[in-house]
């Protein structure tokens, strides 16, 4: 059986085909017919123009006026006359047409003719929400219009209103238009019919989700009637309110009509949660650049013509977050540069300590925070936090909790005019500082750096993840990897056994490890715990030793026997012996005692 495959355009939302055949949808004895259409996801369909998916029919199959009345499709009919099929498809999820497949065509006076018209896309975004009513007096209608579409998937409010003064009508609770009532003519509002939700007969439905309608104070039950009308599903409450916290650092949660997302692409993560760090491991040299701003743009003439440009390019506040792991030092793990002198860089020290260098405002000398407390370069992975608003910098390392330091008087609030932000290596001209290039430039970064992230820019992720053009540039290999999982969480160590402990750090230090040990114990916690200890011993083993005595110490037999019995001959004269008054006492003798 010969088959004819024929290439087409690719479409988006309507496409009109014309399909003239004697044999388009002849079905053989295996119940496949011989011809059908390919379209999204090289899915198969033998549905056409005029009909709809699922449906083996042509146009007039739905209408019921084909030609031979037994088949669904005119060229089923085979006949020698020519018949013709036509119509849309307009079902978009099935869209584009990629290809068509005609078979049994290798018949004696079989022939086909396919046309494929010019594909169409059309329908703007919905943006408007009308109320229209009829007390009598003619048609009123109201009208409001939102500043962006209203078919986003996301929750809108409508809040319609008509009363003896006036009608209303609010979209968003920002959007409003208000009607006044004629002063002359009917002013009730007679209804008899049935009220419809969504769609009235023969108009096209709605399709998307409604809930919370209330008419005249009263909460109509939508989810009851919901359960016996076809077509319409109960539970269409709002994702995000119940789940939006399962959308971490930072990613914002989008509803869905039968379920939610996240969107991650504002953070510097990736993930269905947000929650997939995104690193890269960089070979000795590689470095990352990702420009704010081109120099044109960021001159003084330009940025009279760029406001907003120039107002986000003078910072007064700045987050700044990424996790690292190497072994290689000195190195640069981040620079931040400037049109002016301003900069941030973030270094790290031959012996494998951190340093946070910031320049505002010009000052001969950077401000520096030295994190001196341990060696950051054991190829364990770490993270850092930077947060700086005006004068006030706040840094966390690791598990450390937070520690405040504050720039100079001499220092600017502004962080002016920013050019680049560069990891793992600074590559351009201009004013470095000089210690930057001679101690930590060269041969630059060597190791992962993970979940980059300043302000709302995620560098990192932006070279990684090439699905929008932006203004990032790599040079030699960065290869991703899952480098930064989690920052370092085995306690440090104490003093007198970790060797990069400076003498000098004074005890007051706010990263004092006698004084912050997580997962540890404190030294006067333990010394405590050791007393308390000694104490419950001592106190179980008098316990103890009271319990075994007195089981054992079962106590003495005593007998008021009358004196000289130990000289007495018989066992009566020892009873009696020689006290005259036996006979007052025998009651009292026979008396014992068990203690």
């Amino acid at each position: 059986m010969e088959k004819c495959k024929i290439q087409l355009t690719d479409g988006t939302t309507t496409i009109h085909i014309i399909v003239s055949s004697a044999v388009k949808e002849r079905i053989p004895p295996d119940g496949t017919p011989y011809t059908w259409w390919v379209g999204k996801g090289n899915e198969k369909h033998f549905y056409w123009g005029g009909s709809g998916p699922g449906i083996q029919k042509c146009a007039c199959g739905i209408e019921r006026n084909c030609t031979d009345p037994k088949y669904y499709c005119n060229c089923d009919a085979d006949q020698k006359q020519w018949r013709k099929d036509s119509g849309l498809l307009t079902y978009k999820d099935h869209l584009p047409v990629s290809q068509l497949v005609v078979g049994d065509a290798n018949r004696p006076g079989s022939e086909a003719k396919l046309d494929v018209r010019p594909l169409r896309c059309q329908g703007d975004p919905p943006t408007e929400v009308s109320f229209s009513f009829d007390v009598g007096n003619g048609p009123v209608e109201l009208l409001v219009r939102s500043s962006t579409p209203l078919n986003d998937d996301q929750w809108h409010r409508v809040m319609a209103e008509r009363n003896v003064k006036q009608a209303s009508l609010q979209l968003d609770q920002l959007y409003k238009e208000v009607r006044q009532a004629p002063p002359q003519g009917h002013t009730r509002l007679e209804l008899y019919s049935q009220l419809y939700v969504g769609a009235a007969g023969g108009q096209k439905g709605f399709l998307g989700c409604i809930r919370s309608l209330k008419m005249n104070g009263v909460t109509l039950d939508l989810e009851e009637r919901a359960k016996v009308t076809p077509g319409v599903k109960p539970g269409c409450s709002g994702h995000c309110t119940s789940y939006g916290m399962y959308c971490r650092n930072g990613g914002k949660c989008i509803e869905k009509y039968n379920g939610y997302s996240c969107d991650c692409s504002k953070t510097a993560y990736d993930g269905p949660f947000c929650t997939k760090d995104v690193g890269g491991f960089f070979e000795t040299g590689t470095w990352i650049r990702y420009n704010f701003l081109t120099q044109a743009a960021a001159s003084k003439d330009s940025l009279q013509s760029f406001p907003q440009a120039s107002t986000n390019l003078n910072l007064t506040r700045e987050d700044l977050a990424f996790s690292f792991s190497t072994t290689s030092t000195p190195s640069l793990l981040l620079y931040i540069s400037s049109y002016v002198q301003d900069y941030l860089a973030v270094v790290l020290h031959q012996n494998g300590t951190l340093q946070i260098r910031y320049n505002l405002g010009g000052t001969k000398e950077p401000f520096k925070i030295d994190v001196d407390h341990r060696n950051m370069a054991n190829g364990q992975p770490h993270s850092v936090n930077i947060s700086r608003h005006e004068k006030n910098i706040q840094l966390q390392l690791d598990h450390y909790p937070s520690v405040s330091y504050t720039l100079p008087e001499s220092s600017d609030i502004h962080f002016n005019s920013i050019k680049t932000l560069f990891l793992g290596r600074v590559h351009e001209t201009g004013e470095i500082d000089p210690v930057i290039i001679q101690k930590y430039n060269t041969p630059g970064f060597s190791g992962c750096l993970s979940r980059v992230q300043f302000n709302q820019i995620s560098p990192l992720k932006a070279a990684l993840r090439p699905r929008i053009p932006s203004p990032v540039g790599v040079q030699g290999q960065l290869v991703e990897s899952n480098c930064g999982a989690s920052p370092l969480t085995i306690p440090p160590m104490s003093a007198a056994t970790d060797p990069w402990r400076l003498d000098s750090a004074s005890a007051d230090s706010p990263f004092n490890e006698e004084r912050v040990i997580p997962g540890g114990v404190n030294r006067n916690s333990a010394i405590i715990g050791g007393v308390i200890a000694v104490v419950i011993f001592t106190i179980l083993c008098t316990l103890v030793f009271l319990i075994r005595y007195m089981f054992r110490h079962k106590g003495t037999y005593h007998t008021n026997e009358a004196k000289g019995a130990e000289s007495a001959d018989t066992a009566d004269a020892a009873i009696m012996g020689n006290d005259p008054n036996f006979t007052e006492t025998i009651d009292e003798s026979k008396k014992e005692w068990f203690i």
